[in-house]
């Protein structure tokens, strides 16, 4: 194949016939090199077609932060947050978020002048927070049942009791660990598990139970300290200690706040270990997340790993290894940028934005609103019985109508029990404004008075992709 000469974009004021006159290879590496502004040009162009992040109201992921903490995390990029020897001062900044984490959530032991006694790490999400957390807990169980030799467990199935409602990371927790998931199911009108559910289902082989402080289908809070008090009583009856994991990815950074009265957290001696989710209500970009447990006693040693040969005795707990230091800085920010008043007035100003919301869905005759905002800030309706003859279209034909507007609101039904319930969902984030939120509800006017007319009989009634 003969060399072929592209004309540099530094003399190339057009795109037609100046830069590449065929598109790019896409599956292949390209047989020549290109210059950087083209190849820059090609990549932003074609991310264009992604939908706005600001406008997507699915997703519990910040999309918004200070242009400070940008140029902060930009500065860190390179920063490798394994390397703890190499980069000590981004090491102690993580180690600082840990402890901050683990104060907020009232962790015991805890001591100002010893970052180490804090136990937790930070995490790429909660994902791996929560493979973490329940590693701990099968480890506890397995050094419970062990018997004389330590080998009891081997012929017996470990069990975790949990809602349908919970996060698909716990069920490949449980298929990966090799873990039998025990899911309460829902029913209509009732989106959260119940200590009854959990007493239910709970024995000598459970490892422990989820409880979900906001939950990703409606934003709603698991009853936690009733779920604990049952959990005590049984303890106190049968001998049955069980442990309670709290999965607060995405309300760990609001309740505090917003209801510094409701107890939840370390404050309940069943309370084991706890995930939240920086990236979520933490307010920092994608890719950092926290597991912090009550003491040293909660985390068994066996899990945790020492290695030297990056330099120095290093302690590792984590599923990963290589990830960059940025999202670790940019939460650090976060934390000394907006403090607990911050926080609180960041949470105080998303919730009054999701209440708003609420209540104009509540004035249409055409919702049933489940969660108003007031737990955390999210919303989820769905249309209401109120017409005898139903309305003619569905959830999913008001989440593609909204789409053509910009809106990106996903339509999804509830899980086990409650699987003919379709609902909406709006994820109030930092960066979704009260003009924005007014725009969004006339648009959705806009909406139902198109599909009034036009779509008697509703198109879009497939099951689409259940967002995160």
């Amino acid at each position: 194949m003969p060399h072929v000469n592209h004309p540099s974009p530094s003399i190339s004021p057009a795109y037609t016939g100046r830069v590449f006159n065929a598109p790019v290879p896409s599956l292949r590496l390209p047989d020549e090199p290109m210059e950087p502004a083209a190849a820059y040009r090609f990549i932003h162009d074609e991310l264009m077609l992604d939908g706005s992040s600001r406008l997507n109201l699915a997703t519990f992921v910040t999309t918004w932060m200070d242009p400070e903490a940008e140029k902060l995390m930009a500065e860190t990029f390179d920063k490798n947050m394994i390397d703890k020897d190499e980069y000590p001062a981004t090491a102690a900044i993580e180690q600082r978020c840990v402890c901050m984490v683990a104060d907020l959530f009232h962790a015991e032991n805890l001591r100002d002048d010893d970052p180490s006694s804090a136990v937790g790490v930070s995490t790429i999400g909660s994902r791996e927070a929560v493979m973490l957390g329940g590693l701990a807990l099968k480890w506890r169980w397995k050094e419970r049942v062990g018997g004389t030799d330590g080998n009891g467990w081997k012929s017996r199935t470990p069990n975790l009791v949990m809602g349908s409602n919970v996060q698909v990371v716990w069920e490949k927790f449980c298929r990966y660990f090799e873990v039998e998931p025990r899911y309460l199911p829902m029913a209509e009108g009732r989106y959260t598990i119940t200590p009854e559910q959990v007493l239910e289902h709970v024995d000598e082989d459970t490892i422990g139970v989820v409880a979900i402080l906001g939950t990703t289908y409606t934003g709603e809070l698991e009853p936690i300290a009733e779920i604990c008090a049952a959990l005590d009583r049984l303890a106190a009856d049968k001998g049955l200690d069980v442990p309670v994991h709290v999965d607060a990815a995405s309300g760990g950074f609001v309740v505090p706040f917003l209801h510094p009265d409701v107890t939840w957290d370390f404050r309940l001696p069943r309370v084991a270990s706890i995930n939240v989710s920086g990236h979520k209500y933490g307010l920092t970009y994608p890719g950092i997340g926290f597991v912090v447990w009550r003491n040293a006693d909660c985390l068994p040693e066996d899990l945790v790993f020492r290695v030297n040969y990056l330099g120095g005795d290093m302690p590792t707990f984590t599923l990963n290894f290589s990830r960059p230091g940025n999202q670790v800085v940019g939460q650090y920010y976060n934390f000394l940028r907006m403090g607990r008043a911050g926080y609180g007035q960041v949470m105080g100003c998303l919730s009054s934005t999701a209440r708003w919301l609420a209540d104009e869905l509540e004035k249409s005759s055409h919702f049933e609103v489940i969660s108003d905002g007031s737990a955390i800030p999210v919303v989820a309706f769905r249309l209401s019985g109120d017409r005898p003859d139903g309305w003619g279209y569905t959830e999913f034909d008001i989440s593609a109508g909204l789409r053509t507007y910009g809106w990106q609101v996903p339509a999804y039904t509830m899980p086990e029990g409650a699987e003919n319930v379709s609902v909406l969902r709006v994820v109030v984030r930092e960066g979704f404004s009260a003009d924005l939120a007014r725009s969004l509800r006339d648009d959705l006017i806009e909406v139902l008075g198109r599909l009034d007319k036009i779509q008697p009989q509703g198109t879009f009634d497939d099951v689409q992709h259940f967002a995160h």
